[in-house]
């Protein structure tokens, strides 16, 4: 078990501190040279393959790193979190956003309360609402069917959707569902970015996304407004209940925008805007896009890798061995940047996510 006290005064980091001077004098060619070593650097789960050989690091520093993660009680952590106690200590909240993808029959408390049920609910309500949308059997205030979605949003409310949205674009069964069909992202309140992205919509075949948790987040309702008025000059104000749709979690408000209360999609506190792509936040208006089994798709991904990160030990985690090394090559070997260089064009907005993901933290 660990102390209560710094990380830097345990006997593992002190270690690693002496043991990075070697590390140091050591050429990257040298440590390639080495087969034994390569080969045990490999990790493979699903389609996924981890290959830190080219890491400047020995066997013997990953095994020091497993050591500096014992003392931190990095495993009691994991459970910690997903067993809902309130690892977030600046906001005493859950971290929960792994409920957002668990199987229907999985149980995961929060304050004693099995949260999955209310999950699914939600992603139930999702899948109702974006089949009708997608069949035509909601349409808009003039009776057209609804083919364009405008996600408006912030941060988290933007990045990570418009990241997945990037990456099925590529996906031959993900282009025949989206055919005839447009999702395009707000999060700029310059006018220029709004103008943008109405042109070429009609208000009559568009249906507009509102992602504020409070509704009160001020660049999102700025452009929601924007937006409101663009649909009500052309439709009439009572257009504006079948044209806009709200997730929040702040149904006053949300009815006193204009927009129906039941077309209010709900998320938690215990999720935070950076991972909440698994919520209504992305599952929204990536499944009007893409059909909700496209979008159900990539939940069962998310969900896949959370099994193995809780599960699976320490030397073969994928996660945790990541996040080990980037703790070497921060703290010990002093390299101050993270480079993500995704090949694939499928993964181009990869970068911008992670980057928030990673470096606005609110979890202890």
């Amino acid at each position: 078990m660990a102390s209560s006290g710094l990380i830097s005064d345990t006997q593992p980091w002190k270690d690693l501190k002496v043991h990075v001077e070697d590390i140091k004098k050591t050429h990257l060619r040298d440590l390639l040279t080495d087969d034994k070593r390569c080969q045990s650097m490999l990790v493979e789960f699903d389609d996924i393959l981890l290959d830190y050989s080219r890491q400047q690091a020995t066997s013997g520093t990953i095994q020091k790193l497993f050591e500096l993660a014992e003392a931190a009680s990095l495993k009691e952590k994991i459970n910690r979190m997903y067993s809902g106690e309130h690892i977030n200590s600046t906001e005493n909240r859950s971290v929960l956003h792994v409920a957002l993808r668990a199987s229907r029959d999985a149980v995961i408390q929060s304050d004693g309360k099995n949260v999955v049920p209310e999950v699914w609910k939600v992603l139930d309500k999702i899948q109702e609402f974006s089949e009708r949308v997608r069949n035509g059997s909601w349409v808009g205030a003039t009776g057209k069917a609804l083919k364009d979605v405008v996600a408006i949003g912030i941060g988290g409310s933007f990045l990570g959707p418009l990241f997945v949205h990037t990456a099925l674009q590529t996906d031959p069964e993900a282009i025949e569902s989206a055919r005839g069909r447009q999702l395009r992202f707000l999060a700029n309140v310059d006018p220029i970015d709004v103008a943008r992205n109405i042109t070429g919509l009609n208000p009559e075949t568009t249906l507009v996304v509102v992602v504020s948790k409070t509704f009160t987040t001020a660049e999102t309702m700025l452009n929601a407004r924007t937006l409101r008025e663009w649909i009500s000059s052309a439709l009439g104000p009572t257009a504006v209940a079948k044209h806009m749709v709200a997730v929040s979690t702040n149904l006053m408000l949300v009815e006193k925008f204009g927009i129906d209360p039941n077309n209010t999609f709900a998320f938690w506190d215990w999720v935070g805007g950076r991972y909440s792509v698994c919520s209504a936040v992305g599952v929204l208006p990536l499944s009007l896009q893409y059909g909700f089994s496209a979008v159900e798709k990539f939940l069962k991904g998310a969900s896949s890798i959370d099994q193995h990160f809780y599960s699976q030990p320490f030397e073969s985690n994928i996660p945790v061995l990541l996040g080990l090394l980037s703790i070497w090559n921060v703290s010990f070997l002093g390299y101050p940047a993270r480079a993500i260089l995704p090949y694939s064009q499928a993964l181009e907005k990869l970068a911008p996510h992670i980057q928030q993901a990673s470096l606005l933290q609110h979890c202890a």
